[in-house]
């Protein structure tokens, strides 16, 4: 008779997910092991097999999560008249605590198989049109061409995708901070924009 799923099943794919994506993004994706995660992990070999069947089954539903959960956050919030500020509060926020998923994001999305590559950049796409019908709401009359839109979207992305990289808590701007200065330079930035 088969088994049927633990109660904890959810909360130990997560503690596997999180404890992977920090080991694959410390060693490098392409040379990680699934016996290397699953040792950072603290779990056997077996027990990560039993919940992914391959390190690129592994990767994706790291990535999918990490995606999703973002997705989420930013379709929950408000619009109104700080909206893009909002917005880039709440990317900041959903960022914390997850800079080896971010990192393994902008390193080995590419190394997936195309089936499993297309569905993350569908959702990487809704998050770009997220932020670019913010940055359109906050600056109708400059961002009305699209030619203009997605560099100024893709660009703000670029201010928000590296501040792992370089922050440190406890130290210089704080995350709420750095959003505000990164909603302000983007604001008046695009007001300075030609016609």
């Amino acid at each position: 008779m088969p088994r049927g799923i633990a109660h904890d099943h959810s909360e130990k794919r997560a503690a596997i997910r999180k404890g992977a994506a920090a080991y694959f993004a410390a060693h490098g994706y392409d040379r990680a092991s699934m016996t290397g995660a699953a040792k950072h992990c603290g779990v056997s070999k077996a027990l990560i097999y039993h919940y992914y069947d391959s390190k690129e089954a592994l990767l994706f539903d790291i990535l999918d999560s990490h995606l999703a959960t973002l997705v989420e956050t930013v379709e929950a919030v408000e619009t109104g008249p700080d909206y893009l500020r909002s917005l880039i509060h709440a990317i900041l926020q959903n960022y914390r605590n997850a800079d080896a998923e971010h990192k393994l994001q902008g390193d080995a999305l590419e190394t997936l198989p195309d089936t499993l590559r297309k569905p993350l950049l569908a959702i990487q796409r809704r998050l770009v049109d997220i932020m670019g019908r913010a940055l359109q709401q906050a600056s109708p009359n400059t961002l009305t061409n699209s030619s203009r839109l997605r560099p100024v979207t893709m660009t703000v992305f670029g201010m928000l995708n590296w501040f792992y990289m370089w922050h440190r808590p406890g130290k210089g701007l704080s995350r709420e901070e750095y959003a505000d200065l990164v909603t302000d330079m983007v604001l008046n930035g695009v007001k300075g924009l030609p016609d």
